[in-house]
């Protein structure tokens, strides 16, 4: 290559041992990837618990009105959805230290944000404060939680220059993170399990659909009395989301510690906020991205906010749910390194297709398979493989977006932090609305706190949630992905072209 430009016999060798230096200087050792990796698992492991447990804990053991807890869960999740761009500022802008730039934030943020997300999953004992108490320390969390999650998500561009090293460190990354997802439903799911909130069974021939909504107004006479397991009351049952929250808050501390002392502390430049938005929302390829991930992750998330719901109600597996929700989390573990291998050999735009679309068939078999464990565990099992690619390939694909960027604009520095604030505030806010209207919606339909059966209008409405809506985003998502212009060809020539400047 150094010839063919013309440089002198001193030149090529020049070329070529600059060349080779950066190859390995850039090469990642196994315990820098699993150091990094292991930073990505708080964020999945409280996601995860909060994502399919919240809402049927501030329903059914903290026994809110449904229009409270939809105000909480949209509220929740818009709050966080907006703290990401104005903490994606924060760090571009945040003093270099001899600990580098994005590390000392996931320090400081953690022992707040365990606490926080502690105390979410504890009752007060005053009635009247319930909603402002679940509204604050939700709120605290997310934000603690953006402080640690912005900065270890632009730290994929730091960790290496080179494009292989990164998607290597993002597979391991997301073998991690899909693990936490997988220790995130075992740990909560398996110790409430042992401990399901009480059910109050409804007498035949009375107007459940009517009844609904102020049927939490009968709970405070019927809390011990009325149980579906014997021997089990609502008080054990808050306990047991007590202890799963402090054992999740352990990890997530462990998995911090990891995290700061075994990765590297490399710099970067500074850069203007709000010219990197400007160019980062200006950038078309991040944008055509960013929407088509918008839709697919909107489809998930509906997916894994009514999931619980669903299993207890509709398919009527009370007793089982959390078992179904792990077959699907390790699955998706087991699946990772086959998309990984996969998008390597056929393309991320491939993956994407494939990967996405595959778990169509498997949500609309399940609400339409009359109810059956082992089929709905088989059904669990092979969902559980498209929930993989939906993991891996947003965050594999959003650094060839930032390279793009880097080649189109090579004197920009400091934008890293933005891609993914940007990213993570638009899927959160989406996020916010769907678990919102999801929430308004069973409201709507008639959902009984801590029923043992659910009105007709419900199992329709969960239906629709966990299958219909979801599939609908999909293929919205699949059409905009389209025009997403970064192929393979693309993406090797934004390579080669990255390492010329290095």
């Amino acid at each position: 290559t150094a010839k063919g430009r013309g440089f002198t016999a001193e030149g090529v060798n020049t070329y070529a041992l600059n060349t080779f230096l950066f190859r390995i200087f850039e090469t990642l050792s196994i315990c820098n990837k699993l150091c990094y990796a292991v930073g990505g698992a708080p964020y999945q492991i409280t996601g995860c618990a909060l994502g399919f447990f919240l809402q049927i804990y501030l329903l059914d053991v903290a026994q809110l009105d449904p229009f409270y807890a939809s105000i909480i869960l949209f509220v929740g999740r818009a709050w966080d959805a907006v703290t990401d761009p104005i903490i994606g500022f924060m760090v571009s802008r945040s003093p270099w230290t001899r600990f580098g730039r994005m590390l000392p934030w996931i320090l400081f943020s953690t022992p707040l944000a365990v606490v926080s997300y502690f105390l979410i999953w504890y009752v007060p004992v005053i009635e009247n404060g319930k909603v402002i108490w679940y509204l604050v320390f939700y709120c605290l969390f997310q934000t603690l939680q953006t402080c640690f999650h912005v900065p270890y998500s632009a730290l994929t561009m730091f960790i290496s220059e080179d494009q292989k090293e990164r998607d290597s460190a993002t597979a391991y990354r997301m073998t991690v993170e899909v693990l936490g997802t997988v220790i995130g439903t075992a740990v909560q799911g398996q110790i409430v399990g042992m401990a399901n909130p009480p059910c109050i069974p409804v007498a035949p021939g009375n107007n459940v659909t009517t009844e609904g909504l102020n049927f939490s107004l009968l709970l405070g006479q019927e809390v011990n009395t009325t149980v579906i397991s014997p021997g089990i009351t609502l008080d054990q049952t808050k306990t047991a989301y007590m202890i799963a929250s402090g054992a999740i808050c352990s990890i997530y501390v462990l998995c911090a510690v990891v995290l700061f002392f075994g990765s590297s502390r490399p710099r970067s430049e500074l850069m203007s906020f709000w010219q990197g938005i400007g160019l980062v929302m200006g950038h078309g390829p991040y944008v055509r991205l960013v929407m088509g991930f918008l839709f697919t992750s909107l489809a998930f998330m509906l997916l894994e906010g009514n999931f619980a719901l669903f299993c207890c109600y509709t398919l009527g597996f009370r007793n089982d749910f959390q078992n179904i929700l792990l077959v699907i989390m390790l699955a998706a573990m087991l699946t990772i390194p086959f998309w990984q291998w996969f998008l390597t050999k056929f393309g991320k735009k491939n993956a994407v297709y494939i990967g996405t679309s595959s778990v169509i068939p498997f949500m609309i078999l399940v609400v339409c398979v009359k109810s059956n464990l082992i089929i709905t565990y088989m059904v669990s099992f092979a969902a559980g493989v498209g929930v993989a690619a939906a993991f891996l390939l947003p965050w594999s694909m959003l650094p060839d977006v930032v390279d793009d960027f880097q080649v189109q604009n090579p004197d920009s520095r400091g934008h890293e932090a933005i891609f993914y604030s940007f990213y993570v505030f638009f899927t959160k806010f989406a996020s916010g609305i769907s678990l919102g209207i999801s929430t308004l919606s069973l409201d709507f339909a008639g959902y009984m706190t801590r029923g043992c059966t659910q009105p007709e209008n419900v199992d329709i409405t969960l239906k629709v949630l966990v299958s219909a809506a979801p599939i609908g985003l999909i293929l919205i998502g699949l059409v905009l992905f389209r025009s997403y212009p970064i192929d393979e060809e693309r993406r090797q020539c934004n390579r080669k072209l990255l390492q010329e400047q290095r």
